[in-house]
């Protein structure tokens, strides 16, 4: 028993404990914050604007996933590793904070140009246009409120107070102004705004109040970024062939109230995505700069996965009829279904961005998730087409299983070598 509490004692007096728990707890804050406001809104919005708005926005928000994969470009993974690997120099984390804000901009115009495009040519696109260019809004928020920069300087407080007061703000005004049907298009508007008021505080704080320096465009430097980020990127991509692309398949093949009931199921896994996210992204920093200490963070990620998992799958007859409404009903078997793709997630993102990236080993793991992804693009289309939004559901659970065996099986032969190494050296030695 002594034992145990100097242990927690020496623990209270770590400076590293005590980062990664306040880290931890506000990014906690954030990610409870980002649930439960939607959680608030979801049973009004499923009697106000029905399954097919939700279906809609839904459609939308798919294409929106492509466009801010693009934009991200792997940038929350390689350019959080790198500023809190070189935080201590100011010149340093200014050069890359720039960089990295001037790459996504250009990458962000470039995807507005091909989407405008799309709207021009493709049907169902201009059929949503309106909907799909309100959601769009969300992107340069997205961009200029750099999440990745709190995370790395570790200092999740600052963006934990201000998204729970612009979550708080637009979830009232759901409320207020979403009467009808028609309105559907105000949740996404309400939504975006959140998020470019956020960014403009955001870039306040960083650049007025840190003393980050914004430096001039050097296109050729902000490439290379790009560049150096390529193979994270196409990781980030590559799961859309299966995740995003089935739900906007099923808006092709299903129209927008097959796809209301897929997502409305979808928002509790995504809510139990949210919770994994959190306890990855307060781990990332520190296993950056400590990997062997990977055990211990696996066994709070599983253990959490596995308990989210269960009840979702036994809940989730009781999820529909009080959060959502009797057009739902269906959407209990995309519950179930995606509860086991938070097991998978778990373990993807345990032995995926939280080890191979931090080895280093962006080319093996963008090779894993080009080969499984394209494995799920394939599966969509059959799924999909005979079995509507329970095959779109199926089409995520299966892919994320074949990543989640697959990124494992790549990081045990990558400890296996490192140990057999370790051991010849010590032999030589």
């Amino acid at each position: 028993m002594n034992k145990l509490t100097q242990k927690i004692s020496s623990l209270s007096k770590n400076k590293e404990a005590k980062t990664l728990a306040g880290n931890f707890m506000w990014l906690s804050a954030l990610q409870v914050a980002g649930y439960v406001f939607p959680l608030i809104t979801m049973p009004y919005l499923a009697r106000v604007i029905g399954v097919e708005g939700f279906g809609k926005i839904a459609f939308a928000s798919a294409i929106m996933v492509w466009i801010q994969t693009i934009a991200d470009w792997g940038f929350n993974l390689t350019a959080t590793r790198d500023v809190a690997q070189n935080r201590e120099n100011p010149q340093k984390v200014s050069e890359i904070f720039s960089n990295v804000l001037w790459a996504r901009c250009l990458l962000m115009f470039l995807s507005l140009a091909v989407l405008l495009l799309l709207i021009g040519v493709v049907p169902k696109f201009r059929e949503e246009w309106d909907v799909i260019l309100v959601t769009f809004l969300m992107i340069p928020g997205h961009i200029f409120f750099p999440d990745w920069f709190f995370q790395a300087v570790e200092r999740m407080k600052y963006i934990t107070i201000l998204n729970v007061l612009m979550k708080f703000i637009f979830t009232v005004a759901v409320f207020l102004f979403i009467k009808q049907p028609e309105d559907y298009i105000l949740q996404p508007l309400f939504t975006s705004l959140g998020f470019v008021i956020s960014g403009v505080i955001a870039l306040y704080y960083i650049l007025g109040r840190w003393g980050i320096e914004l430096q001039r465009p050097n296109w050729k430097a902000t490439l290379q970024t790009i560049k150096g980020s390529t193979d994270v990127f196409i990781n980030h991509l590559m799961p859309n062939l299966y995740n995003s692309f089935s739900t906007m398949l099923l808006g092709f093949w299903g129209g927008g109230t097959a796809v209301g009931v897929l997502d409305g199921g979808t928002k509790f896994a995504h809510i139990g995505t949210q919770l994994q996210t959190t306890i990855n992204r307060a781990f990332y920093p520190f296993l950056s700069r400590k990997i062997e200490k990977h055990n211990i963070y696996l066994l709070i990620t599983m253990s959490i996965s596995i308990l989210m998992a269960l009840t979702l799958f036994l809940g989730a007859p009781i999820l529909v009829k009080y959060m959502l409404s009797e057009e739902f009903v269906d959407s209990a078997y995309v519950i179930q279904i995606r509860a086991f793709s938070l097991i998978f997630s778990g373990l993807s993102s345990a032995y995926g961005a939280n080890y191979l990236i931090i080895k280093h080993q962006e080319k093996l793991l963008r090779k894993i998730t080009m080969w499984c992804s394209l494995a799920g693009f394939v599966m969509a289309w059959p799924l999909v087409y005979y079995f509507s939004f329970i095959g779109a559901a199926l089409t995520v659970t299966i892919s994320l299983g074949l990543l989640a065996v697959s990124y494992y099986i790549a990081a045990k032969k990558i400890e296996k070598l490192e140990c057999n190494y370790e051991k010849v050296s010590k032999e030589n030695n």
